[in-house]
């Protein structure tokens, strides 16, 4: 729990997910992750990957920072740990590039895993070369200031998601979901059932079946009134074969 406070503040803390939370909800990915939570917990689609094929989850460490102005970032460094994945929102809409290659070098030697940033990001080939993943709002080289104080492991909402210190951030291709940490576990355990649901039904597709007979979807469309109907084209074909 993050203590009240007034004003700018860095808080130290160690809410986490376990391991093992960390670990099946990055095996399992954005989608089924949000699938299995309720479709529940996604940052806005805005948030896109600065290159393909990465995927990770991990614990948040969350920094508020004014827009244009990333002194917070650098203040928040030394409270990233192995494993984390750096959430950065600003207290209005921002696109300057708040971060860049010399900012990865120092979460890469702390085994950070990558960045989730509600503003813009540059130094994109060095970020892709050193394979340090970030989704971003933009990609753009606006410098900025280090100069307006922000906060630290305070709860901040990213893309119109609300995320507090701890709770996991899991993020691919498909885009940034956040997994509250008191429901992690819940969670985990959803994805395996639906893991394993979609399996059998993927094994049915192999074999033929079509989807609008396994979800019984036919009922339904008769109910709304959907009818069958063969083309004028094709009839008058049959008309002329007879």
């Amino acid at each position: 729990m993050t203590p009240a406070h007034s004003g700018p503040v860095i808080v130290r803390t160690s809410r986490s997910p376990s391991d093992h939370v960390v670990t099946a909800l990055a095996k399992s990915g954005v989608a089924t992750a949000h699938e299995a939570f309720g479709r529940r917990g996604l940052l806005g689609p805005e948030l896109r990957p600065i290159y393909p094929g990465a995927r990770i989850a991990g614990r948040a460490v969350t920094v508020l920072s004014h827009p244009g102005d990333n002194l917070m970032i650098h203040a928040c460094i030394e409270q990233c740990h192995e494993g984390d994945v750096l959430v950065v929102a600003t207290t209005s809409r921002s696109t300057d590039g708040m971060f860049g290659e010399l900012f990865a070098t120092q979460l890469l030697h702390r085994k950070v895993r990558g960045l989730v940033i509600d503003a813009g990001v540059r130094d994109v080939a060095d970020l892709t070369a050193l394979g340090f993943p970030a989704w971003s709002r933009a990609v753009h080289a606006q410098g900025t200031a280090k100069a307006v104080p922000g906060s630290v492991n305070v709860p901040v909402v990213a893309a119109g998601q609300l995320i507090h210190p701890g709770d996991v951030i899991v993020a691919d291709d498909d885009g940034v979901l956040c997994v509250p940490l008191a429901q992690s576990e819940q969670v985990v355990e959803a994805c395996a059932r639906r893991e394993a649901n979609e399996e059998a039904k993927r094994l049915r597709f192999r074999e033929g079946e079509l989807g609008i007979d396994i979800y019984n979807m036919r009922p339904l469309l008769e109910q709304l009134g959907v009818r069958y109907v063969d083309a004028a084209d094709d009839a008058s074909t049959s008309e002329k074969d007879s």
